[in-house]
């Protein structure tokens, strides 16, 4: 299996006057080239810190990070700009689209700034809206409008999809919907793709599920067979 991403030794400390919280404390994974993988964990264990700093918007106190043959450690800000824009996709919690914006001209704003973009009207077929593409966010549901999200994301055709808490901010019938159009984007463009959730249920979708507690990676485990979101329920 080819190695997209190496995490080694990570830490990550804030200080807070005189207070310190380790928010990692020696994290190690790595990423394969095509997988899907759940990191699991409760709110406060370190998850959405390691994927900020896998995909540049943030920097470790210590460890190295390295994707494919490129070292992000000790990249200055530019080259993480670049890292982002050139090669990760995001999907958070809230959609963050334009509302004077129509869903295809939000997947556009991603695909002007790309080398090698999908047009964005294909982008939204594949997470199931082409017929919404001329509907603007008020006009959608908060499930859509993820799913134009999730559109502008892979719009640039990263190599790495990184997705947190994607469901968080709606019901369940809305998030597997969701977890559909990500699971879809995963199987058909073969984008290494990372899931942060505090739901157990999710993590069977997942190749691999990493257990994150106390800001390492406590466990993991390896599904013999990927579910389908829509066997899902919670």
């Amino acid at each position: 299996m080819t190695t997209t991403l190496t995490v080694r030794d990570l830490t990550k400390t804030y200080r807070t006057g005189e207070v310190e919280v380790h928010a990692l404390r020696g994290a190690n994974l790595d990423l394969y080239e095509g997988e899907l993988v759940v990191m699991l964990g409760p709110s406060g264990s370190g998850k959405s810190t390691l994927l900020n700093i896998i995909g540049g918007l943030d920097t470790a106190t210590s460890g190295t990070v390295r994707f494919r043959d490129h070292q992000l450690t000790g990249a200055d800000e530019s080259e993480l700009t670049r890292f982002r824009r050139d090669h990760v996709g995001f999907v958070f919690q809230f959609y963050n689209l334009i509302p004077s914006l129509t869903a295809e001209e939000n997947v556009a704003l991603v695909t002007e700034i790309a080398k090698r973009p999908l047009d964005p009207a294909a982008a939204l077929g594949i997470v199931g809206l082409s017929e919404r593409v001329n509907h603007f966010p008020a006009q959608l549901s908060g499930g859509e409008q993820q799913r134009v999200a999730i559109a502008r994301a892979i719009a640039k055709q990263p190599e790495l999809l990184l997705c947190d808490e994607p469901t968080g901010a709606l019901d369940s019938e809305t998030g597997i919907l969701v977890l559909e159009a990500i699971d879809q984007v995963n199987r058909e463009l073969g984008t290494t793709t990372a899931v942060i959730t505090h739901n157990t249920v999710i993590s069977s979708m997942a190749d691999r599920v990493f257990h994150i507690a106390d800001g390492s990676i406590a466990k993991i485990e390896e599904n013999a067979e990927r579910r389908s979101p829509a066997e899902m329920a919670w």
